[in-house]
Formats: C-alpha cells, structure tokens, sequence
C-alpha cells in the first residue's frame, strides 16, 4: 500500500526526511488489511505480508520493489492509495512503473471516487491508465470489501473497477485505523491520525467530501474509539490529528468526548488531539469544554471567509460572521490553539478587497494560525463539474490541483492579480508585527503558550517562503532524487541537478536561521515583558455584543450589515417563539 505525494514545480516528489502528519488513509487501509489477514480471508495455506508506504518521507522505487518481491516469491497487488487529484500524476508515473514490472496495480481515493460520483464520464487520463491495465477503487473498502480484491488479485483477475460509490459503508465496529512505528518515527513527532465519522449535510459547492464520503453522516462508536487510542499508546503513540471535517456535527461527540475524558483523568492516559469544527460549534453546550479536558490542544475551524456574500455564493450558508469573534475567544479561553482555512477567489474578491479583509482578521479575530487557498474547482466538487460542462477552462494539468496553484480564472481578477493576492495574503498575515501580536495574546493569557504558537507560525511561514510548498505538505529537510523527476519532463545533468539542491540546502538553512533568530528575540522580550497579562486588544477584549455593528467584519464586508440585521431578526424570533411556548406552559 502506498500513499503517493505529488510534485512541486520542477517536477520532484514532494518529500522530506521528516514530514509533518501520517496519512489516516493508509492507517486506515493498513488496519483493513491487518484484519483481512487475521481471519485468513484468502485461506489457511495462503500468509498475507502487508507493507506500507507514505512518500512523503519515504522513496518508492518501483523496480526494487519489484525486485524485492520475486525474491520473496508469491504473488502481489500494488495499491495506490488516497490519491487526491494532485497526487494522480505521481500515481500514474508509479502504477505504469509497477505494470512494467509486471505487477498487477490499484488506484482508489478522492480523484478516482469524486469523478465517479459527479462526472458523466470518466476523464481521458483515467481511461488511458484503465487500458494500460489499472484497477480503480471508487468508494470506501470498509464491510471485507478488501476481501474481493485480495481474492481477485491472487487469481490474476483484477476487475477493472470496484465501484461501491452506492453503498457508503457503517463505521461502527470497524477494525482500527493504525500504523506500524516505523512510519511515525518518520513523521514530525509521535503523532499519527484517525476518523471518527464521514460525510456531511452541507452543500458547500467547492467541497468534495459530499460528493465522495455522502450527505449522511456515518460514525464510529466511543468503544471503537476507546479501541484506537488503547492500540496506538501500545505502540507508543499519544498524538492524533482526529480527521473528520466536521466534528461538531457528529451527533455522538458527547460520548466520545468523556470517554476519552475517562481515559485521561482516570487512567491517566497523557494523549493530545487536533480536530475540526465549523463556525458554530460553541453554541453546542459544554462542546468546547469537553473538547479541551478530552485532550484537544489544538482546533482548525473551517471560517473560509469574513464576506457573508462570497460564503452564500459558495453555498456555505452555515457560517455565520457575526459568530466568528464569540466562537474564537471561547477556545482560546480554554487553551486551544486556533487555525482556520480562508479561500481567496470568490467571485467578489479583489486584490484590494482580500488584503483588507486580512487586515481586518488580523485586528478583530483572536486567531492563531491563518492558511490560504486559491479557491480551486476540484474534481468531484459542484465547481468543478459546473466549470466542465460549461466548457470553461481549468488547468489540464492535475498537479496543480493542490489548493495551492490557481487552476482557473478569475471573474474580476487578471491571473496577475490572483496570484498576487494569494502570495501577498501570506506575507501579511505572517509579517513580523503580526507575529509580535499573536505572541503578545498568548503571553497574556495563563493558559496561551505562547511557545507553541512561535514554533507553529514559524512552520507556516517557512514553509510558504522558503520550501515554496502549502504547511500541510511540509517537512523537515527537503529531499530530492535525480531519477525521480516526472516522466514529462527530462532528466536533469548531474553537474546542473546536485549544485543546485546543494545551493537550496544551504541557502532554505540559512533563511531559517536568520527568520528564527529574528523572530525569537520577538517571543524573548514579549515573554520578559513584566506587563505581559495586561495586554489586550480589539481581538481578545471582553465581548460587548451592543458594539457588534461597529466592527469592521461587520461594516466594511460586503453582506456583513445584512448579516447583523439577519441575526437580530433571527434573535427575536427565537425569543418569540420561546415566549410562546412559556405562555402555552402556563395555560
């Protein structure tokens, strides 16, 4: 099983000796398969040996493996496994790889099921690999779907594509999504990563989950759960990116919440998590609380953006702008560190009208960490099937479909623009100043660590100008393999290639010296600064809701002023219907 990374603009792997979060799709698949082993699907006489691969910090060679595998005799499937539409160039140049070796090879993940579940067609470079002699997997392998495939693949008859788009599977009582050690060791820490449930009812048009995972939202149980982390910590695992991307609305958060609440204060289990919530997750009574005493330190809230009109454009009519203050200083309130996704593009954006809104967040919002995204029509999203059947242009290429390369045009924005906005949004929100500022809240609160916010600004900021790579797909210490360069582009002279990835080295070391260095005497004096707890500002003063409107998130959005009246209408008819149901009581 291996999970592929995808190429960066020259067209080398996207690798690291170290990155930075294990990939839940291959501890997923990894765990399906441990189990089909376990109750020898394939028979008494057949063993199952299971190796895994994540590319992101580990070298795929497909001729040794290979090599390796009619060493060992028997028979074996190649998986490519979670592959996202930019990773599908990589895949392909791995699976045609693999077939010349003459191994029978799989592709499944969000490109292969989001074009199967939206697309009336299957596009041109997934039918060419088909006729090479790939298998697709659209759907999810949970319910001994593995099964099939083993049986398939171990009598030379694999179908050409597994579809179960139709048929989402239930969660509960699923075997445990796990990796071997050996691939945490490679990671940034003793981190690894889960689900808890899939799916989601909203209708956010450029989201590919919906369309992928479905609208009915499918979970696991506290006991599955309680079943994971007692499996992990045996191997020495206490950190976990807990991947849903929604987990507010899983109905069972209050029991998997005290479970694991259990786990920490009565077994004293000393296990730490990142989540993600929407906008709305501390109207759920008790939601944050119990978040934070279950272990999460850390909480990446989908915000997108602060234009009510841009978020109705996008369907994402949940997030509401007037909650984004009130929610922020709840969580930080109780310790956790706070990220949040914001996509430049909407159809209403201007270069002028995307820094302004970041200078804005940057003001008024007691937010932590801040990441960019071009607003990208991806594959099994409505955008991108909207765009497709219009006959407007998208990007042919693939790898560029990582949320970080603009794939399309802009209605109001020149290419130029765009993607000045994009790179100048970083810039500011990473400046110097606004570090000293989000450090400077931290320090004044008892519970704000402000060292952790230091070490995790300075990854997405180098990251961005040094690595030119987004955070999610960043690492530690960059590599690069000759040979490996993408079967479309040449192979490089060794006197240009290894000059040059020498020069990187040393010239990426020495920025990240110098940054830090300049930086960390910013974190010294905010944290020797004897008056440290009394420092406030617009982001983390007290709520004063009378004082709403006079915000600029409110005054100089476009929809905000819309907003705040919808929002007192909303109140007032709540407060109506309350009233009526007291005097109805009464009667």
């Amino acid at each position: 099983m291996i999970k592929p990374t995808h190429y960066d603009d020259d067209g080398y792997p996207i690798q690291w000796l170290r990155s930075a979060i294990p990939s839940n799709t291959l501890a997923s698949l990894n765990g399906l398969a441990e189990a089909v082993r376990d109750r020898k699907a394939l028979g008494d006489d057949v063993r199952i040996h299971l190796h895994t691969y994540d590319e992101t910090n580990k070298r795929v060679r497909p001729e040794r493996i290979a090599q390796q595998i009619r060493k060992a005799g028997g028979k074996a499937l190649v998986a490519l496994v979670g592959v996202q539409s930019n990773q599908f160039p990589r895949a392909t140049d791995l699976a045609r790889k693999f077939l010349k070796e003459g191994l029978p090879t799989a592709i499944g993940g969000f490109h292969v099921s989001g074009c199967i579940s939206m697309l009336d067609e299957m596009p041109e470079e997934m039918v060419q690999l088909q006729k090479e002699g790939v298998s697709y997997f659209a759907g999810e392998a949970e319910d001994r779907r593995l099964d099939m495939v083993f049986r398939d693949a171990i009598a030379g008859d694999l179908k050409p594509l597994y579809n179960f788009m139709a048929d989402l599977p239930s969660l509960e009582g699923e075997p445990t999504p796990i990796l071997p050690t050996k691939h945490i060791q490679f990671t940034a820490g003793s981190h690894s990563s889960f689900d808890l449930g899939r799916g989601c009812p909203f209708q956010c048009s450029f989201c590919t989950i919906i369309n992928v995972q479905g609208r009915k939202s499918r979970f696991r149980s506290a006991d599955d759960l309680e079943q994971i982390i007692r499996d992990n910590v045996a191997q020495g695992i206490d950190r976990f990116f807990i991947t849903d991307d929604n987990f507010a609305r899983n109905r069972e958060w209050e029991p998997l919440f005290d479970r694991l609440i259990e786990l920490r204060e009565k077994e004293k289990f000393d296990i730490k998590f990142i989540i993600q919530v929407d906008t709305l997750c501390h109207r759920i009574e008790n939601f944050i609380e119990k978040a934070t005493r279950a272990g999460v330190n850390r909480v990446f809230i989908g915000l997108e953006n602060i234009n009510p009109d841009n978020l109705l454009a996008a369907k994402k009519r949940q997030n509401k702008i007037t909650e984004y203050r009130e929610m922020l200083q709840k969580w930080r309130a109780h310790g956790a560190t706070t990220y949040a996704g914001y996509i430049i593009g909407f159809p209403g954006d201007t270069k002028a009208s995307v820094l302004h809104d970041v200078e804005i967040i940057k003001k008024e919002l007691p937010l932590d960490l801040l990441e960019f995204f071009y607003l990208t029509p991806l594959p099994g999203s409505e955008d991108h099937k909207v765009l497709l059947d219009k006959g407007i242009w998208m990007d042919p290429d693939l790898n560029k479909y990582d949320l970080n390369h603009r794939v399309s045009h802009h209605p109001k924005m020149s290419d130029t623009e765009w993607e000045e906005a994009y790179h100048a949004a970083w810039e500011s929100y990473y400046s110097d100043e606004h570090i000293e500022t989000v450090l400077r809240r931290a320090a004044a609160h008892r519970k704000g660590r402000p060292g952790n916010k230091l070490f995790l600004m300075m990854w997405f900021k180098l990251m961005v100008e040094c690595e030119g790579v987004h955070p999610l797909e960043g690492g530690y210490f960059r590599l690069k393999f000759r040979s490996d360069r993408r079967s479309t582009l040449p192979r490089e002279n060794p006197l240009v290639f290894y000059p040059r990835y020498l020069g990187e080295i040393v010239y990426k070391h020495w920025a990240y010296v110098s940054s830090v260095w300049r930086v960390y005497r910013i974190y010294r004096r905010v944290k020797a600064d004897p008056n440290r707890r009394a420092y406030s500002d617009l982001a983390i003063a007290p709520l004063d809701t009378s004082g709403e409107e006079d915000l600029a998130m409110i005054k100089e959005t476009r929809g905000g002023t819309e907003a705040v009246a919808k929002q007192v209408r909303d109140a007032a008819l709540r407060k109506a219907g309350k009233d009526r149901a007291k005097a109805a009581a009464g009667s």
